[in-house]
């Protein structure tokens, strides 16, 4: 029964998806239609009930704070010095200017936590300055939509905060378990910019400019400010009297300040980068409003709980578990956002995980990595809508340009089951020194 009611959401999503119904009403109208035909609580009331409660979340105000501070640099010069920066020291590595997708990503990663944030805010920077240069749309969009994901691996995550406190396990040492992963997937990332590169090398407009090292480090300077601002808003990150909503508000002031001290800043501007910030956060929001709604929906259809406790019953060698989790993990986050999908079933699946042994620490960092592989998987993957907003482009075409870097996040997970010192070598260490 629960396979049917599973098929007949999937069959209406891809309709009102299909029909050119707007994301967010779409993942609503489903929620609803589940609601309505098989559970006893009154749709209505708790569609009210959902929305609200996803729109006035308190901790939510840090993303369209971050993604105004990407808006006000894409506007300013200060996307452009980090291009006139970066271009130097990236002009022999086959790939060039591509890297910057990733690198943005997983410096930002260390302040944001949210990979929908990371995606849009450098996103705004990037698209436009690596197409304007010549470099193929298709590879633009699919690094980034992969990059993005970082958000969540690098800490500080706001699914490893979930995860912790729904495992009972230490926030601090999933945060330095997530460093060596996060920066192992950055590599696989770029290395495969650097393979694909060297296949194509056609595709890849040419080298401008041979500069001596000391001219790069004279170019350089046009980091300083970036770098100041990274500073800043990691400081705020990291310190312990400022929230993550209240970093992002040092951010938008510290981009404020320096593209007015630059000189870029113009009532114009001003403006709209606080109305481009506006319009799309507001599509975030509508989309995660619908999410939420779908997600309370499923809980009351109990279809995660049940996936999990058949996944539990099979008996299966530590191996086969992982590999089963793993394909669980993504299945369930085509239709449910990760925070969703750790809070339905990890009180049915970590039982099973100790029972087989596997540390809560590890588990909790591949359980990152699935669910930043749920992130570029249709038709619920949060950053293929982020980018579609941006981008314009069909959420089929951004999947597709992004199947790459989900096959390296399945490299990464197998990757860390066969070395699991990726993942523990760093919390062993704090906790011996501590």
């Amino acid at each position: 029964m629960d396979l049917l009611i599973t098929l007949l959401l999937i069959i209406v999503l891809f309709a009102l998806l299909g029909s050119g119904v707007w994301i967010g009403l779409a993942l609503s109208g489903v929620a609803w239609i589940a609601m309505q035909l098989f559970s006893a609580r009154p749709a209505g009331d708790a569609m009210a009930v959902t929305i609200w409660g996803a729109s006035s979340s308190w901790t939510l105000t840090a993303l369209p704070l971050f993604v105004w501070m990407g808006e006000i640099l894409f506007r300013t010069r200060l996307s452009e010095d980090m291009f006139k920066g970066l271009a130097p020291w990236l002009e022999r590595v086959p790939g060039r200017l591509l890297h910057t997708n990733v690198i943005g990503c997983a410096i930002f990663a260390a302040v944001s936590g949210s990979s929908a944030a990371t995606c849009a805010t450098i996103g705004k920077m990037t698209i436009p300055e690596l197409t304007r240069r010549g470099y193929p749309e298709e590879k633009i969009i699919g690094t980034l939509a992969g990059a993005g994901t970082l958000g969540l691996l690098i800490p500080p995550s706001i699914i490893m905060i979930v995860y912790g406190v729904s495992a009972n396990v230490s926030i601090a040492q999933l945060f330095i378990a997530g460093v060596i992963p996060g920066l192992l997937l950055a590599a696989l990332f770029s290395g495969y910019i650097v393979f694909w590169a060297l296949a194509h090398p056609d595709a890849i407009p040419p080298a401008t400019q041979s500069l001596s090292f000391k001219e790069k480090l004279h170019a350089s300077r046009h980091l300083v400010q970036v770098a100041l601002l990274i500073i800043v808003v990691l400081g705020a990150v990291y310190s312990p009297w400022v929230t993550p909503t209240e970093a992002a508000a040092v951010g938008v002031l510290g981009a404020l300040f320096l593209s007015a001290a630059q000189g870029s800043l113009t009532r114009r501007t001003f403006m709209d980068s606080l109305m481009g910030a506006t319009r799309l956060f507001c599509m975030i929001a509508l989309i995660l409003s619908g999410a939420q709604f779908l997600t309370l929906a499923m809980g009351y259809l109990g279809l995660p709980r049940h996936l999990a406790e058949w996944i539990g019953s099979l008996g299966l060698s530590n191996a086969m578990l992982i590999a089963v989790l793993a394909i669980f993990f993504i299945i369930l986050g085509c239709f449910l956002d990760g925070i969703s999908m750790v809070v339905l079933t990890m009180g049915v699946i970590l039982p099973t995980v100790q029972a087989a042994g596997i540390d809560l620490i590890w588990f909790g960092i591949f359980i990152v990595l699935v669910v930043e592989m749920a992130q570029i998987t249709p038709p619920v993957g949060f950053n293929l809508f982020v980018l579609q907003g941006m981008t314009k482009r069909q959420v089929p075409w951004i999947a597709k340009a992004s199947m790459p870097m989900f096959f390296l996040m399945v490299v990464a997970v197998a990757l860390i089951y066969a070395f699991p010192d990726l993942v523990m070598w760093l919390p062993r260490s704090m906790k011996a020194t501590g």
